[in-house]
């Protein structure tokens, strides 16, 4: 089972590493890569050069970095994403997904167990369920590592930043902006228009951390300024709801996401309410099941 709407992955310098690619092959899930002009040869001698489309350099041209540096340094993937945005509204989608380069793979979390996908059935689901309201505008999977099997959590949170793994509703009367810290800042700006956004448990992300895998902006962002440039821009693009602190020896940013509290989820009133659960064909390991029948026991003691 696919996805119904386009996945993009923008990619830079990794022609030789590209983990989500190769996770989404090893799934069978139809998607194509966004390289830059000078890149075309290094990623045509590693993939189908039908899944290649190049980056049309207007959009670097004329994205919005808030700052003043222009063009003395990386503008990162805010470029690209508007690209893709755009053409995947051109090929006629209402909706499309964008990844970073850098996933390994895909979870479901059952019963605290976190599962390996083997399709794209994952993002079947959380595009059924955005679609079932009116007035959702981007959303996307949670960090494997954030869903530890010694915690509960919900299936779904609403009113986060998404990040890394987006599915973005096309008609929204926003795109992607800042050199760095791009994803939250466009979550923040849907969210202070009224709009939700909802971030998955139930669905994971197991993404390699930014500056481990070579490439990228690794090396424009990081290797000299740190992460205070990065947090900075947020801070200044939304002020009232995020602050600037320091953590483990490095900046950091803050959000306050509860102002967003007030933006409740509206079900179109031509989907109903069912009882039954939809597992969409999903097996479970034994071993996993042995596990959810324990958890199951327990929960019911509690």
């Amino acid at each position: 089972m696919n996805p119904r709407f386009p996945l993009y992955i923008p990619t830079k310098g990794r022609a030789d590493s590209r983990y989500t690619d190769k996770a989404l092959d090893a799934m069978g899930v139809p998607h194509r890569l966004v390289i830059e002009e000078q890149e075309y040869d290094l990623y045509a001698r590693e993939v189908d050069e039908n899944k290649l489309l190049v980056l049309d350099p207007r959009y670097q041209a004329e994205y919005d970095t808030l700052d003043d540096l222009g063009g003395t340094k990386s503008r990162g993937p805010g470029p690209a994403r508007n690209f893709i945005w755009e053409h995947s509204m051109a090929e006629g989608h209402a909706w499309h997904w964008v990844m970073d380069d850098n996933i390994k793979r895909f979870h479901r979390l059952y019963y605290n167990q976190r599962i390996k996908l083997h399709s794209g059935v994952g993002f079947r689901i959380m595009e059924d369920f955005v679609l079932r309201y009116t007035n959702v505008a981007m959303a996307g999977p949670q960090y494997s590592n954030f869903c530890p099997p010694i915690n509960k959590f919900r299936p779904f949170m609403t009113n986060r930043r998404i990040y890394s793994c987006n599915l973005i509703r096309n008609d929204v009367p926003f795109r992607w902006r800042g050199r760095y810290n791009e994803d939250t800042i466009l979550s923040l700006d849907m969210m202070k228009a009224g709009w939700c956004t909802i971030e998955f448990n139930a669905i994971l992300q197991d993404k390699i951390c930014t500056q481990v895998v070579k490439g990228g902006n690794t090396a424009e962002f990081y290797a000299h300024e740190g992460t205070l440039p990065k947090s900075q821009m947020l801070v200044d693009a939304h002020p009232d709801v995020a602050r600037l602190m320091v953590r483990y020896g490095r900046h950091h940013h803050f959000v306050d996401y509860r102002p967003f509290a007030a933006n409740k989820l509206c079900r179109r009133p031509d989907i109903g309410r069912k009882n039954s659960t939809n597992n969409y064909g999903m097996d479970v390991p034994a071993e996993c099941e042995i596990w959810a029948a324990k958890r199951r026991a327990q929960l019911e003691q509690e």
